[in-house]
This record gives C-alpha cells, sequence and structure tokens, in this order.
C-alpha cells in the first residue's frame, strides 16, 4: 500500500500529518483482528496521545461507555495504586489529563451523539495524534457511518481484515472465556452464533469495509492485514504508524512490535467439523473479500478446499 502524501514535519524531521480538532484516525476493525495490538502500540508511542479506555463505543453503544468511564474512573480513585498495577501489566500510567477525559465522557453517557462534544474530548492530545479505536464501529449503519465521515473528513480510516472463519471462531473464544457461552458447545450451538446479529454484522467484512469506503475519501482509508501481523509485526506497524502520521523509527516504549497481551488468555481448539461448518456458510464472504482485498485474502478461501 502506497503511503499517501504527508504534510508538515515532526521531532526530527521526520513527515506528520497537520493535527485536527477531535481525532485524527479512527480504527473501526475487523473485530477480533489485532485492534488491541494496535492500540497498545499506539498508547506508548510518543506521538501519540490515546484515550484512557480503548474501545470509546460512542457511536454505538451509550450504556457500555458509561459503564467503563464509571468503573476506570472509580478504580483510579487511589491513583498511585492503580498506576502500579498498570504499569506492572505494561500500560501507561494514567495522568490528570486522562482522569479529565474520563470525567468529561462519563458526562456525555446519557445524552445523544453530538459530534461536537465527542470531538472536544480529545482536545488533550495537545500537539499529539490521537484517535477512537472501537472495532464495534464496524457493526454501524450507513447513517452513521456518513456522519462520521462527514464531521471527521480529514481524519484517517484504519481496517484490519481477518480470514472471517479464523476471526469468527476467536469471536467465540472471546465469548467463552468471559463465560458468555459454554466451552462444551456443540455444532448446533456454533450454526445459531452464525444468525444471530451481533456475530453476523461483523463477520462480513467485505460489505463492513465497502461501506465505510463509499463514504471516506480513498487516500484516508487503509486496509490492512491480521496475516502481516502474525508475520511481520514490525512491518505491519511501521506501515500503519506512518499511514497515520507518526515516526515508524520510534519505539513504543519498551513494547516490542510483537506484543500481545492476550497471549495468556486460553483459547479453544477449532474442531474439524466446526470448522468445516463455518467455512461452507461463510464460503461467499471469503470468496468476496478474496476479490474485494486482494493480498493474503486471496488465499483464505484455499485454505477451506474453497
Amino acid at each position: 500500500m502506497a503511503e499517501a502524501e504527508a504534510i508538515g514535519t515532526i521531532g526530527d524531521g521526520k513527515p506528520e500529518r497537520p493535527r485536527l480538532q477531535g481525532p485524527d484516525f479512527f480504527c473501526f476493525g475487523a473485530q477480533k483482528a489485532g485492534s488491541r495490538w494496535l492500540f497498545d502500540q499506539l498508547d506508548a508511542h510518543p506521538d501519540f496521545w490515546m484515550p484512557p479506555i480503548k474501545e470509546l463505543h460512542y457511536f454505538n453503544r451509550p450504556s457500555s461507555r458509561k459503564e467503563m468511564a464509571q468503573k476506570v474512573q472509580d478504580l483510579t480513585r487511589d491513583l498511585k495504586t492503580f498506576n502500579r498495577k498498570r504499569q506492572k501489566n505494561h500500560y501507561r500510567p494514567l495522568r490528570q489529563q486522562d482522569l479529565d477525559f474520563l470525567a468529561e465522557f462519563l458526562s456525555l453517557a446519557d445524552h445523544p451523539v453530538n459530534y461536537d462534544n465527542y470531538a472536544t474530548l480529545f482536545d488533550r492530545k495537545g500537539d499529539r495524534l490521537s484517535g477512537d479505536v472501537t472495532p464495534g464501529y464496524s457493526a454501524l449503519d450507513d447513517e452513521r457511518v456518513a456522519g462520521i465521515a462527514a464531521h471527521f473528513p480529514d481524519a484517517r480510516y484504519v481496517f484490519i481484515a481477518r480470514d472471517p472463519v479464523r476471526r469468527f471462531w476467536s469471536q467465540v473464544c472471546m465469548h467463552v472465556y468471559k463465560e458468555r457461552i459454554d466451552a462444551g458447545m456443540r455444532e448446533k450451538t456454533v450454526a445459531r452464533l452464525l444468525s444471530k446479529s451481533n456475530y453476523q454484522k461483523r463477520s462480513y467484512q467485505s460489505v463492513i469495509f465497502a461501506r465505510w469506503k463509499r463514504f471516506v475519501p480513498a487516500d484516508r482509508l487503509a486496509l490492512y492485514f491480521f496475516d502481516d501481523l502474525v508475520a511481520d509485526p514490525a512491518g505491519l506497524r511501521r506501515q500503519i504508524i506512518a499511514f497515520l502520521g507518526g515516526d515508524p523509527d520510534k519505539p513504543s516504549g519498551d513494547l516490542p512490535p510483537d506484543f500481545n497481551r492476550k497471549d495468556s488468555k486460553s483459547s479453544v481448539p477449532m474442531p474439524d467439523s466446526m470448522k468445516h461448518l463455518v467455512a461452507a456458510r461463510l464460503a461467499g464472504e471469503l470468496r468476496a473479500c478474496a476479490a474485494a482485498f486482494g493480498g493474503p485474502a486471496e488465499g483464505w478461501p484455499k485454505l477451506y478446499g474453497l
């Protein structure tokens, strides 16, 4: 992917994007395709200031954003203890600007979506880059996507695509880990999940990307692949940070490019019978991704004999 033309300079003369009112970028998915990895790399990078919680859900789940902001705000009442725990787990310490963000974010939770109020949340970034990494935005409808693109026309938009079968199974494993699904599930359970709206809205990545592509200018929309995160995390990190306007030569604190916060979380092996079931149901999407995305996606159907 060719990098868009850069504007201005940063630090030691590296190219940068102009700082914007509101977020400089959005990452709208895909869910279970590396957005946590990306947030961690940006959160620790000196050219970025990221919100103190990863997924803001401002445009899709107001009750969730209130719950998350309140939880973090409660935890930070003893900030020294909270920050010691954060640093032990490779999170950056929170500062006053983060607490101010949480307070304002919480104040917006009971109000309808307001793009101007949302934009002011990012005033705390100063001269650094900042953005909203919420893969749940992949499920937004046309009207909301059009609204975001219209109000933030100069922002950058990032989508990381993943083999639909493995992405679906990772979503299942997440719900098993959170005890929303029994680990001893059977094929009929998987078939039922394939038909549930919260799985369907996130499974059809070719449709998701096409929706955002209709409203976002091509030079501000970038497609990446989870395959490249697995094969070359340093290379993918470099590509994305450069696209967003940061300096890819600067390290993200002490985090290596292949840092995976979720390594310790258990996953459920995908039995062959379920793999064939999911691949058969998503066969059309596998082919659609191969045609629309190219690159690694061209090999996804072959993984399942399609």
